[in-house]
């Protein structure tokens, strides 16, 4: 009785698939509610209380549509990235829309290029914070 109780068995050695990481129904409601929010603060900023033409509803679908896309594209390779190319694109997202969305207002370039990227350090830093104090 010199055994250990628990005697080590063979194992089958198959190759395995590597496992694929899937995304909730969260990695796709978020960015389509981005970009719906987007296109129609779009449109309404390009209506300017008149009345609705079909080049202000092309603007917001395409708007909408552009944005869900790239936040959608982000998300998929987010994990993958490192905390501070991470946090450099969510202020590219963030400033981006806003810039984009100020710059609709008929402001200058450079005033909305200023705004955006305020807000996208503004992004930055606390997305680093984020990311850096929850340490994945």
């Amino acid at each position: 009785m010199a055994t250990h109780a628990t005697m080590p068995t063979r194992r089958r050695s198959h190759a395995r698939t590597p496992a694929r990481r899937s995304h909730g129904p969260l990695a796709w409601a978020t960015p389509v509610s981005l970009g719906v929010i987007l296109g129609f603060w779009a449109f309404y900023i390009k209506r300017d209380g008149g009345t609705t033409t079909d080049g202000q509803i092309y603007l917001g679908v395409i708007s909408g549509v552009a944005y869900a896309a790239l936040c959608y594209a982000f998300v998929l390779v987010a994990h993958a990235l490192p905390r501070v190319l991470r946090a450099g694109g969510y202020a590219v997202l963030a400033g981006g829309a806003i810039g984009y969305l100020f710059s609709l207002n008929g402001n200058s370039v450079f005033s909305s290029s200023g705004l955006g990227l305020v807000v996208g350090a503004g992004m930055f830093l606390t997305m680093f914070y984020f990311d850096y104090s929850h340490q994945r």
